[in-house]
């Protein structure tokens, strides 16, 4: 994928979603982990220039860095940075390992929640599941594991978390759909493996509705539901045909 142009302010003022503005507003309640003597760049203004540089396919730390030194004075100064004192590369390094990534989500996903809306005359669905990171399996290690909550109509994410060796994906559920600030209403789904009395529980508490998928793993339950006259449920919805193509 080809990198963007290394001036954003353009792209950034015209786009619906996110601009420069909103992006330091919506950072600027994060707790700085800094001591606060000897800080010469905001929390909001240094990972809002990362973020930035990440859009624009610098990925790493130091291309990060190199974007923010290389920027047209009238970007730094868009992004609140003064051209002839730029973040480097090893604040930038330094601050960005040492953030909370779980505050960090729930700030943005708070914000994207803000923004989107349910479907007319429907409630708002939010799928949650759990994937292999592209990329992170080697040779000697395995691969790192995350978990999303992403609203099934737009599909903005809503809220990550990351799944390491230490847990899995059934203790991250709840920390997960805390970063989202109100279900009420809103329809979760998820595999079976999540089918489980905490997490229903803990939906039910929140004035949530949800779909979980039944399998083995809930043998009580799975034998309880194949055991009612399913044949005899009407359809609730039938599928039209399109006679133009005869596919449905």
């Amino acid at each position: 994928m080809p990198a963007l142009p290394s001036s954003l302010i353009s792209s950034l003022f015209d786009a619906p979603v996110l601009t420069i503005a909103e992006t330091t507003a919506v950072l600027a309640g994060l707790p700085d982990p800094r001591a606060r003597r000897g800080v010469r760049h905001q929390l909001s203004v240094v990972v809002t220039a990362a973020v930035c540089a990440v859009v624009s396919g610098y990925r790493s730390y130091t291309a990060i860095a190199e974007w923010v030194a290389d920027v047209p004075a009238t970007t730094a100064l868009a992004l609140g940075i003064a051209p002839d004192r730029r973040p480097s590369e090893a604040m930038i390094r330094r601050l960005l390992q040492v953030m909370d990534p779980d505050l960090l989500t729930t700030a943005v996903g708070t914000w994207l929640a803000s923004r989107v809306t349910a479907a007319p005359a429907s409630r708002r669905a939010v799928a949650v599941d759990g994937k292999a990171l592209r990329g992170s399996r080697t040779l000697d290690t395995a691969a790192e594991y995350t978990m999303a909550a992403c609203d099934q109509v737009t599909g903005v994410v809503l809220a990550g978390t990351d799944v390491d060796g230490k847990t899995n994906e059934i203790t991250r559920f709840a920390p997960l759909l805390d970063q989202i600030g109100d279900l009420r209403d809103t329809v979760i789904t998820a595999d079976a493996l999540h089918c489980q009395r905490e997490h229903v529980d803990y939906l039910a508490e929140r004035g949530a509705h949800w779909i979980l998928t039944v399998k083995g793993n809930q043998p009580t339950l799975h034998a309880q539901l194949a055991g009612l006259p399913w044949r005899a449920v009407p359809d609730a919805k039938t599928p039209r045909i399109c006679h133009a193509c005869r596919r449905s």
